[in-house]
């Protein structure tokens, strides 16, 4: 009842994008860990794929290891969906034959796109159409760029309600995590998100405690210039 995108950017970073007729979705599929991997479980969710999943990811297992090894033991596979981007960037899914039409999967170049219960096939190849043609675009930006095309290819058969978007970069928490739970049109008001992210959130969390820098920036001083080299570098790319 949802679909999705696990991608590995140039950088390393880690993301999922995720929409749904259902609500909270962000609450129970999307998974990532820096310099790990990511990871969606959706169809009729296993919520404990994800913490699994990542850490057999940290043990050194390709993601096709891990989704077998996920898969293989619970009794209720044939119901799930579930795919992962290693540290390497290799894809690996799973679409159980119980899975409600239309369902499916698609992987390109550092990324895969999957969904079930969808308008149709063109959903996850618009999403990936248009992830493969934002190369230029922020992260976070072309992901949602992506989920705006498959949701305009119809998305979920059933409406809207939910959508959440995931990033990892660096740090052992993440660089962005947005949640919209109950909204007429989610992917517009994660937009909206994300650009609200750009005022203060993301350049605060650039000055927290990192692994380059333990006790991050506590000058409030120096934090708000930070600040403004933020914005003054944001306008000059401009952003979507």
């Amino acid at each position: 009842m949802t679909w999705s995108i696990v991608a590995r950017s140039r950088s390393g970073a880690f993301g999922v994008a995720i929409a749904s007729r259902f609500f909270a979705v962000g609450a129970l599929c999307p998974h990532a860990h820096s310099g790990i991997g990511a990871l969606a479980t959706q169809a009729l969710v296993n919520p404990l794929y994800g913490p699994r999943g990542l850490t057999m990811l940290s043990q050194g297992l390709e993601a096709a290891d891990v989704v077998y090894a996920l898969v293989e033991a619970d009794a209720g596979s044939e119901h799930r969906q579930l795919h992962v981007i290693d540290a390497e960037g290799n894809i690996a899914a799973h679409t159980g034959v119980q899975c409600i039409e239309w369902c499916g999967q698609v992987a390109g170049d550092g990324y895969s796109v999957a969904g079930n219960m969808l308008a149709g096939p063109q959903v996850i190849e618009d999403t990936a159409q248009a992830y493969d043609a934002g190369s230029d675009l922020p992260f976070a930006e072309r992901l949602i760029a992506a989920m705006e095309a498959g949701e305009a290819a119809g998305g979920d058969k059933r409406g809207k309600q939910a959508a959440a978007l995931l990033i990892c970069s660096s740090e052992a928490y993440p660089f962005l995590d947005l949640r919209v739970d109950d909204h007429p049109e989610p992917l517009t008001e994660l937009l909206r998100l994300y650009v609200r992210s750009l005022e203060r959130y993301q350049p605060f969390v650039a000055c927290l405690p990192s692994r380059a820098r333990p006790a991050g920036m506590t000058d409030r001083a120096q934090i708000e210039a930070e600040i403004e080299r933020f914005h003054a570098a944001t306008a000059a790319r401009g952003h979507r």
